[in-house]
Order: C-alpha cells, then sequence, then structure tokens
C-alpha cells in the first residue's frame, strides 16, 4: 500500500468517524450523569432530516444545522422528562425515541417533499462544503508532510474540526470545572450532591440537553456534509455503534476519539477493500467490510474487551429524600 491510498484512507476514516465521535460524547455527557441514553440513533436521524430539509428549503445550511440541533434538543427534552421528570424506563424511553424519529422523518419527508421520504439533493449553500486550511495548497508539493496537510488534515468541513475540537472541551469540562465534577457525581452518588445543595434534576437535564447539542451536529453532519440531502434511515445504525464505542472507551472522551477512529477505519475499508488485498493477499468482499463495525460492535456490548464499569447511579431515576 503506498502512501498515497494511506492517506486517502485516513482522510475515510476521519470523515466516517465525526458522527460517531459526536455521538459518542453525546452519550458520555448523558450516562456519566446517570441517564442512559439508547435515543442517540433517533436523535441523529431527526437532526439529519430536518437539518437537510430546512436547508433545502432556505438555502441556507446554518439555518439546517441549528434546525437539526432544535430536533434533538426536542427529543432530548421528551426522554428528560420521560427518566428524569416521571422516572420512567431511561431504556424504554430510548426505543421509543428510536421508532418515533424513524417513522416521523418518513412521514414528515414525504409530506414535504413526496419523493419517497427523501429531501431534495442539496448544492451551494444548503451544504457545508470543505475548507482549505491556510497554507495547504503551498505545502502540498513537499513529501511525506504535504499530504498529510493539504489532503489528510485540510479539506474537511467545518463540523469536522468543531467535533474534534469537542474532544479536549469536553475533557476539560467533566475534569476541570465545578460544572463537571458535580456532573460526574450526580452519575456516581447523586444522594451526595443533593445533600450539597446542588440539583439532580437540573444537572441531569443539562447533561440530557448537551447530548442533545453533540447528536445534531451529528445528525447534521450526516445530511448536509457527509452525503447531500437525507435518506431514510440514513444514521444507519451509528447511534448504536456510538454506543459501544463508549462503552469501549469506558467513558472517557480520548478514548472515545480513538474509539471512534476505530470504527471509522473499520467503514472506510469498506470502500476500499483493495487495501485489505494489498495487506494480506486475500481478497475481501466489501460486504463483508462494511459488517465489521457492526460484529465489533456485538462483540464489544458482549464485553469481549473487558469488564467496563459503568456510572453507579447509571440507568436509576433519583427521588428525593423527604
Amino acid at each position: 500500500m503506498d502512501y498515497t491510498t494511506l492517506i486517502q484512507l485516513l482522510d475515510s476514516t476521519v470523515r466516517l468517524a465525526t458522527p460517531l465521535l459526536l455521538a459518542c460524547l453525546a452519550g458520555l455527557f448523558s450516562e456519566r450523569a446517570g441517564i442512559f441514553d439508547i435515543g442517540l440513533e433517533g436523535k441523529m436521524l431527526a437532526a439529519a432530516f430536518f437539518s437537510a430539509a430546512v436547508a433545502s428549503l432556505s438555502g441556507s445550511v446554518w439555518l439546517g444545522l441549528l434546525a437539526g440541533i432544535a430536533a434533538s434538543m426536542t427529543l432530548s427534552a421528551i426522554h428528560g422528562v420521560a427518566s428524569i421528570t416521571f422516572r420512567g424506563n431511561q431504556l424504554i424511553s430510548g426505543v421509543a425515541i428510536n421508532f418515533l424519529a424513524a417513522g416521523m422523518t418518513v412521514l414528515i419527508a414525504q409530506d414535504w417533499f413526496a419523493q419517497g421520504g427523501r429531501t431534495p439533493s442539496l448544492f451551494g449553500g444548503a451544504r457545508f462544503e470543505a475548507i482549505t486550511l491556510p497554507f495547504a495548497e503551498t505545502i502540498a508539493p513537499l513529501p511525506v508532510i504535504g499530504p498529510l496537510y493539504a489532503d489528510l488534515i485540510s479539506g474537511h468541513p467545518i463540523l469536522v474540526y468543531i467535533a474534534f475540537a469537542t474532544v479536549p472541551l469536553t475533557w476539560w469540562v467533566l475534569f476541570r470545572t465545578r460544572f463537571g465534577l458535580r456532573l460526574r457525581a450526580v452519575g456516581e452518588n447523586p444522594a451526595a450532591v443533593d445533600t450539597a445543595g446542588v440539583s439532580v434534576v437540573g444537572l441531569r437535564y443539562a447533561a440530557v440537553a448537551i447530548a442533545g447539542v453533540l447528536c445534531g451536529l451529528a445528525g447534521a453532519y450526516l445530511s448536509t456534509a457527509l452525503q447531500a440531502g437525507f435518506v431514510k434511515d440514513m444514521s444507519a445504525g451509528r447511534g448504536f455503534i456510538a454506543l459501544a464505542a463508549l462503552i469501549f472507551a469506558k467513558w472517557r472522551p480520548w478514548h472515545a476519539l480513538w474509539a471512534t477512529l476505530l470504527f471509522g477505519l473499520f467503514g472506510a475499508l469498506e470502500t476500499r477493500p483493495d487495501v485489505i488485498t494489498a495487506l494480506t493477499g486475500m481478497k475481501v468482499q466489501g460486504q463483508l467490510l462494511g459488517a465489521l463495525p457492526y460484529v465489533m460492535t456485538v462483540i464489544i456490548l458482549a464485553g469481549f474487551v473487558g469488564k467496563a464499569i459503568p456510572p453507579r447511579a447509571g440507568g436509576q431515576p433519583y427521588v428525593k429524600e423527604r
């Protein structure tokens, strides 16, 4: 495998890992606060549709992004009300959100656009275009460093850079701020937080809201950057893969980055089966490579990588002592 092929493979890895990373960080915030959220898939799907729909109708991708975030946060609010205020089963609430989004997006898309549950293709200002970073064209002819900077680091939509910048930001918020300390404490011992005079309900709603924003970014990326429009079920299980990556990362931001890049690499290999052939001398079907992320999800959730210990109060509604 030559250097150019390697750069192309890594470039695809970054593009495919971006929505997984955003969704994984969304789950990290939510679960660190004790709220399990398997509705990441549904929120991504709803955000993908409303981002593409509003961008198509308005011609502005930024309005589409805001619409996608708003849709995701609305579903997050529903999950919060069901699991925090009414202390319902968090897993059932998440499943309901996934079913709601899957049906709602196709129904509304058909009503608005009458294209079989799709949105029109996005062009120009209705989608995120690749950004060329400073000096990329100047450095491009240089050996090794040129393709690395010009073709791998440069040339991505802005949401890719936002996603990767969110990793250190998440680490700083969770481990270097008072808010992050309280958020983590809520997921471990909410009674102690309540005793200290801090609102458990308020912190958990804040975590769910942050998860909604990040899922909104992930969904908007799918339909306005990675692709040029919405199609039925375009999230394609990415929310569940993100949950598997979160367990693999043991609820840590930097580990989440490497875990999602690994899943992104599996996805990139589906489009480049020639790479596997060059490395192993074996011809592998692209469909088999495409199943790798889902196979890895099952293996990780089955505990193959070792026992990952979630926040102790995860999934448990908090009842304030009288």
